[in-house]
């Protein structure tokens, strides 16, 4: 499997939601292609599309309060995507080490996104990271 290449997918179907509230998975069909996906990749980019789908109020909770000194609205929809994407393998995926979420967020957006994307989406996904852990400590404390 071509994990790399089943973001990007995804990625993409992210990005095409953020226009027509949907994504199409057939589209993945003439995808196929063009980002080197198999059959097995499937089952991953329809988890991250309803996955991300399914939870987008609190994922989208969390890019606003730490996207410091950005408003939501002006987050490219490219960078969207992406943090959506990475921020739902984070918190729902125990498959992805976080390490590895966050560094192939930073590739797409290096790719995909503008100058200062990467070190945009890395920050972002830092803070997002550090903060569920002192909820976790705070949580484990109180009890």
């Amino acid at each position: 499997m071509a994990r790399r290449s089943a973001r990007e997918a995804a990625m993409s179907l992210l990005y095409q939601s953020n226009y027509t509230q949907e994504y199409d998975l057939d589209a993945l069909k003439d995808m196929g292609e063009e980002w080197e996906l198999d059959e097995s990749d499937i089952p991953y980019i329809d988890d991250i599309l309803s996955g991300c789908k399914r939870y987008i109020e609190g994922i989208d909770e969390l890019i606003t309060t730490h996207a410091k000194g950005w408003k939501f609205e002006r987050i490219s929809k490219v960078d969207l995507s992406i943090l959506r994407l990475a921020i739902y393998e984070i918190l729902y995926r125990d498959d992805i080490p976080e390490s590895v979420s966050i560094n192939e967020a930073v590739e797409l957006s290096k790719k995909y996104g503008g100058e200062k994307s990467g070190s945009f989406v890395n920050g972002i996904l830092g803070t997002v990271i550090r903060s569920q852990k002192n909820s976790l400590a705070k949580n484990n404390d109180t009890e």
